[in-house]
């Protein structure tokens, strides 16, 4: 006979999760994605610019600038999410090298931002140029320019491959934290010339060992992600069959963040075109994207513009 006490405290547990599944699938609908914007003129004053980054308050556009050898890191401020952007600001020094540096993220918290750069690597032959991830802090969140001189994450991650587009994500729910990035390292059999890995900080705040990501990997070029809030959408930069043009904006979902991601989707041709688009990045309430494109269908100022899409979040 069953033993109803055992029985219907798991099924409480069931039910409460299928209730969360669905509380949290029903908070995650939004619109379909707007028709890109350029960025116009004032922004997308380089050779190339790219792989743009948002703060958290929506009033810094971090992105790169300038010939596609030897990028820095620019950025541009407004008043108010309304508000037109004003003239792009090089950062200084403690960022920018004389070599490429490009791709920021930023921590939840705004004190830390990670990027790639190309400078010599303590991790690798010096007389080869290839990407490292870098960290650099800053005292008061809200300084653009008061950046500390940035610092390699070291051998654990970094090594003799391009590893670079770091995404860092703070997993309330399982208590961990995580950084996405991409490599050019030996893949398993599946992946492509760059693959997405994840590494865990450890507790002596230290990056772990990537660890390859099968289910966000493609057998072409993955190079940038960007993940939602809430680590249940993660957008990424690829070149996979099924696409648009020669590199796509592609989504993943999961349920919860210790589920496996989605097989990822194809943003399709109202967001990506036939020509080069990638370097997603997204506004800390999930409703707007910016990235870079090659696309020449529509008025553009460089080799690489900065596009904007836009999307609303649907009543739950």
């Amino acid at each position: 006979m069953t033993n109803n006490r055992k029985v219907w405290p798991r099924l409480v547990i069931v039910l409460a999760a299928v209730l969360i599944t669905s509380l949290t699938a029903r908070a995650q609908q939004f619109s379909d994605w707007s028709a890109p914007v350029n960025l116009g003129p004032l922004i997308n004053f380089a050779e190339s610019n790219q792989h743009p980054a948002i703060s958290k308050d929506g009033l810094s556009l971090y992105y790169s600038a300038g010939p596609l050898n030897s990028l820095d890191i620019w950025v541009s401020q407004r008043a108010s999410v309304d508000d037109e952007w004003g003239p792009p600001q090089k950062l200084g020094p403690n960022v920018n090298s004389d070599y490429s540096d490009l791709s920021p993220n930023f921590t939840p918290d705004g004190h830390w931002m990670y990027f790639q750069s190309n400078r010599p690597s303590p991790c690798a032959n010096p007389a080869i140029l290839t990407l490292d991830l870098y960290v650099t802090h800053r005292k008061d969140r809200r300084d653009d320019f008061g950046w500390e001189p940035a610092q390699n994450l070291g051998c654990v991650i970094n090594g003799p491959y391009d590893e670079g587009g770091a995404t860092y994500f703070q997993d309330d729910q399982l208590d961990v934290t995580l950084l996405y990035f991409t490599s050019t390292r030996p893949a398993p059999p599946g992946g492509g010339d760059f693959d997405i890995y994840v590494s865990t900080l450890q507790p002596d705040e230290t990056w772990g060992p990537g660890v390859f990501v099968p289910e966000l990997s493609g057998p072409g070029r993955d190079t940038r992600t960007a993940i939602r809030k809430d680590g249940l959408e993660m957008f990424i930069s690829a070149g996979r069959p099924g696409g648009v043009g020669s590199q796509d904006i592609w989504v993943s979902t999961r349920a919860t963040t210790a589920d496996k991601w989605s097989t990822p989707a194809n943003l399709g041709p109202v967001v990506n075109s036939t020509a080069f688009d990638g370097a997603p990045a997204l506004s800390w309430d999930g409703t707007t994207l910016y990235f870079f494109s090659e696309r020449t269908d529509v008025t553009h100022y460089g080799k690489r513009d900065l596009y904007v899409t836009t999307r609303t979040k649907l009543p739950e």
